[in-house]
């Protein structure tokens, strides 16, 4: 039993390695063929986005996007001159780009990460101790995104509930608008029915004075 259960863990612990190992790759950015580090999640594109930048973030280091609807590098995100001391003691541009993995696989995205010194892909000028510190913090970005993706579900929530709330207040005020229309239509059908018996009153009075063929 005690060789199962042994078993069982080693087991579990390996397919949660192996959900998120980073590998090296290339990818394509400044219009050229790039050395990176890859590494597949099972978590939306967004909340790794998300992670990786609340991460430099947190060391100070702020991102900027590619953008324009000509730059062949949108969606890459750039943090230039940044020192990441988890990866190497030198400052380097850190370059990133998280994708969903396929059409069918919308939670799980793959992430390249392309490391650029003094304009220079330093990711093939690495010794093996600096690629696999990159490959560990890629790795280890877990617990991160694990975050980020629960913030996203929780805003999404917010946004879901914030939405039932609103529309609750728009039935209640339509309630509200329909009771005052009912007030004022009691109201018009009461002053209404006086207004009735007033004329049936005038009516009659003018009947009344009706000359007979005798008169």
């Amino acid at each position: 039993m005690k060789k199962i259960f042994f078993l069982t863990m080693v087991l579990f612990g390996f397919s949660f390695l192996s959900a998120a190992q980073a590998y090296e790759d290339n990818t394509q950015y400044d219009k050229k063929k790039q050395a990176c580090i890859a590494i597949n999640y099972n978590y939306p594109a967004q909340a790794v986005e998300n992670a990786f930048t609340e991460k430099m973030a947190k060391m100070g280091f702020k991102a900027r996007e590619e953008k324009g609807i000509f730059n062949k590098d949108k969606g890459f995100i750039v943090f230039k001159n940044a020192y990441v001391i988890d990866i190497s003691a030198d400052r380097m541009d850190y370059i990133i780009y998280v994708e969903r993995k396929s059409r069918k696989e919308s939670d799980e995205s793959v992430m390249y990460l392309i490391m650029n010194k003094d304009g220079e892909n330093a990711l093939t000028k690495m010794g093996a101790e600096n690629v696999g510190r990159a490959k560990l913090f890629l790795n280890n970005m877990l617990p991160d995104i694990e975050a980020a993706w629960l913030e996203i579900q929780i805003k999404d929530q917010e946004e879901v509930l914030a939405g039932a709330e609103k529309k609750l207040k728009e039935l209640k005020d339509d309630q509200a608008g329909l009771e005052k229309k009912l007030r004022q239509n009691k109201e018009d059908q009461e002053n209404t029915q006086k207004d009735i018996e007033e004329q049936k009153k005038v009516l009659d009075i003018l009947v009344g004075k009706r000359k007979t063929p005798e008169q």
